[in-house]
């Protein structure tokens, strides 16, 4: 069973490769379409500004191939600014078009005098959606994060799991086979890569 991880130019390629193939799978780093559309799971890396990913992602035709995968029901992990461009759209440094997998906004965090931007470090995830098969066997717990922008989903099923920031920020969704997680599950510790290999045994079970 391969994971294809998306190399579309911006990304943690390297780290999240790592942490799959910890865990025991294939992990194939590709732009290429048809290793992408044949893999058993694929993930959505990302690192840096929303609208230059897109752009990135338009200029290498990838932008279609990863609806294609969500449209087939093959498994899909956005992580971190992969999450983002699962959605509909982006005000980070203007207004940019996503991928509109899921239906919702990217918005910066409210201003608040106690709550440094980025929100960087530890926070704890709640479950909202206890009977999700991301949280098979797990227990809720801390995770690691590092944005300044945040998604508001427009369907309320749609998210899994929140932490507390001031307010509750969105942390995992998903719908059907597509599933993002805001925070880096390869650097959260045991939890962490207990998501990330629930959401493997998805796509294994998939095949």
């Amino acid at each position: 069973m391969t994971i294809a991880i998306v190399d579309y130019g911006m990304g943690n390629l390297h780290s999240v490769s790592k942490a799959v193939e910890r865990l025991g799978y294939t992990a194939l780093v590709t732009g290429d379409e048809q290793e992408i559309l044949g893999a058993s799971g694929v993930i959505l890396p990302g690192v840096g500004a929303f609208g230059d990913a897109m752009q990135h992602l338009r200029e290498t035709k990838l932008d279609t191939v990863v609806k294609q995968v969500s449209e087939n029901g093959t498994p899909l992990l956005g992580i971190c600014l992969g999450m983002q461009l699962l959605f509909s759209r982006s005000e980070e440094y203007g207004s940019h078009e996503g991928l509109g997998i899921l239906p919702g906004d990217v918005v910066r965090f409210e201003e608040r005098a106690e709550y440094k931007v980025p929100h960087m470090g530890w926070n704890e995830l709640e479950f909202k959606q206890q009977d999700s098969p991301l949280f098979d066997g797990l227990e809720e717990g801390h995770v690691y994060f590092v944005h300044s922008y945040h998604v508001k989903p427009e369907v309320e099923s749609n998210l899994l799991a929140v932490t507390d920031y001031g307010y509750p920020v969105t942390a995992i969704v998903g719908q059907g086979s597509v599933y993002g997680m805001q925070f880096h599950p390869e650097k959260s510790g045991e939890l962490g890569m207990q998501l990330l290999n629930n959401f493997l045994r998805l796509a294994e079970a998939s095949k």
